[in-house]
């Protein structure tokens, strides 16, 4: 399992689980559930923050959140 804030733009990933648990119900809020997909549509020039495509939408996360999310490459 990877963090994803360590994917490049373009990966395609599941989430598999949290680590910080105080972000999980904010994360949860937003469509970052486990067993969602996740795809890196673009990070930012300076690396913060990224944008993702999750539950049908996109967002923007940084990265000491993107940290707490682990997931598996698809």
């Amino acid at each position: 399992m990877k963090r994803l804030s360590e994917l490049d733009a373009g990966s395609k990933a599941r989430i598999m689980s949290f680590e910080n648990n105080d972000l999980f119900l904010k994360l949860m809020e937003m469509g970052c559930v486990p067993g969602e997909l996740v795809s890196i549509e673009q990070i930012a020039p300076l690396g913060d923050p990224i944008s993702i495509s999750v539950a049908g939408y996109n967002l923007s996360l940084r990265l000491n959140e993107a940290e707490n999310i682990f997931v598996e490459l698809v």
